[in-house]
């Protein structure tokens, strides 16, 4: 019930921060509100879909440092959007946009390729070792991030475009024609993991324990694995490569409701949302001499703190 309160509060505020909608006419006005509405529906989806993802993953992995940026899934992401950028520009001759939704097959392709990587360079014996996993995961990203710097310098604009939506920020011109059917798949990606969550609480035991109760484990990590890249491609297409959501979320509502992964799932789903509507907001009121403030600037500004005080806890 808070979180609805807040996440209605964070759109609420979305809609009304920008210019002034007096002296608009009433064409104007629909305008500029069905444009914040776009904007703030997207926020949603891209928050929704990145906390659904770091839920699945730290379950996967039992891990709580895990998230999608983390592990490198973000940006493996975000590099094949790039490099599919520069094929299209090849073979077309123009630019497309990064993102349409032909973009979600290379940024699922390249969100999967790279979690596959990370999970097994970090197994030592069979077993995936937490710290070896998020130092894994963090190469891989700087690795993928080079990478993709190195792609948009061959688009004809040195990459300016692609590297702006790199950084992670919400455009206002995202078309529905786009927006909706990623927010079908990302909430039907949601609803799906939220039939398996009994299977998940098994699963985060040990896998002798989980294979007692019946839990198939194979085959629930390979959902959990192809619903977190699916749901992590989601939000990269629609918005970039956002830090920290994927970890952020689900710890709020664990700290508030616990562990166990329905209300885990619902409640870092709508925490996710609030978080980057909330943020977009907050963005939209800070004035830079070279625009506005990019989201995925103050996403890393919450979250990176928390991620210094999660890891030291799992260190000591």
């Amino acid at each position: 019930m808070v979180l609805g309160v807040l996440c209605a509060a964070a759109v609420a505020a979305r809609l009304l921060i920008g210019l002034s909608l007096e002296g608009l006419t009433a064409d104007a006005r629909d305008q500029v509100l069905a444009l914040r509405g776009a904007r703030v529906a997207t926020g949603l989806i891209v928050g929704a879909a990145l906390a659904a993802s770091g839920v699945l993953l730290q379950a996967m992995v039992r891990n709580p440092l895990a998230s999608p940026d983390l592990l490198g899934m973000a940006s493996g992401a975000a590099l094949a959007v790039v490099a599919w950028m520069l094929i299209h520009f090849a073979r077309t001759g123009h630019m497309q946009p990064s993102g349409v939704a032909s973009a979600g097959v290379p940024a699922l392709v390249g969100a999967l390729g790279a979690l596959a990587i990370v999970y097994t360079l970090a197994q030592r014996r069979g077993a995936v070792e937490p710290v070896s996993l998020v130092l894994v995961g963090v190469m891989v990203n700087i690795i993928a991030g080079a990478l993709m710097l190195l792609v948009a310098s061959w688009l004809p604009d040195q990459g300016m475009a692609a590297l702006r939506w790199t950084v992670g920020t919400i455009s206002d011109e995202v078309p529905g024609s786009t927006l909706w059917p990623i927010g079908v798949l990302v909430f039907a990606a949601i609803a799906l993991a939220c039939t398996q969550t009994r299977a998940i609480d098994a699963a985060s035991l040990s896998d002798d324990e989980a294979r007692s109760v019946g839990v198939p484990l194979a085959k629930l990590r390979i959902l959990m694995l192809g619903l977190a890249g699916v749901l992590a491609a989601a939000g990269v297409v629609l918005a970039g490569p956002i830090g920290f959501i994927g970890l952020v979320a689900p710890h709020i509502v664990r700290l508030l409701i616990g562990p166990s992964a329905r209300p885990l799932m619902i409640g870092a789903t709508i925490t996710g949302a609030t978080l980057v509507v909330a943020c977009d907001a907050i963005s939209r009121l800070i004035e830079l001499p070279s625009g506005r403030l990019p989201l995925g600037v103050l996403t890393a500004l919450v979250g990176g703190p928390l991620f210094l005080v999660l890891l030291r806890r799992h260190l000591v």
